[in-house]
């Protein structure tokens, strides 16, 4: 199955702070394990919501949004795309971060024919 692994973040993190080279240390280390055990099929970091857009669907009519979205209390800072063998697999690596706060999203991606 994959999962889309979803880090969660505040108003606050959209300025970032860079982590310590500790943290950042601590992080490649685990995130090259999860490559070396071919779970993560992709990974990335987002800019900040205000470098993006948001296209809002009103029947026929398409209007686009311009970031930052100050109305969003929740913004997707980065994800990881896993191949696990089970939703209960997922859990455990993501446990295994070594991150000391945060809020991450764990969902299974939909397997659709033809897609």
């Amino acid at each position: 199955m994959r999962v889309l692994v979803l880090a969660k973040e505040s108003e606050r993190s959209e300025q970032p702070t860079p982590p310590t080279a500790e943290a950042m240390a601590a992080y490649q280390k685990f995130n090259a394990e999860l490559v070396k055990s071919g779970v993560v099929l992709a990974a990335g970091r987002l800019h900040p919501s205000a470098q993006g857009k948001r296209v809002r669907f009103e029947g026929k009519t398409r209007t686009v949004l311009d970031g930052p979205f100050t109305e969003t209390k929740e913004f997707v800072g980065g994800y990881w795309l896993w191949q696990v063998r089970s939703m209960d697999e997922a859990l455990e690596w993501l446990k295994r971060a070594p991150f000391d706060g945060g809020t991450f999203e764990v969902r299974e991606v939909a397997e659709h024919e033809g897609m």
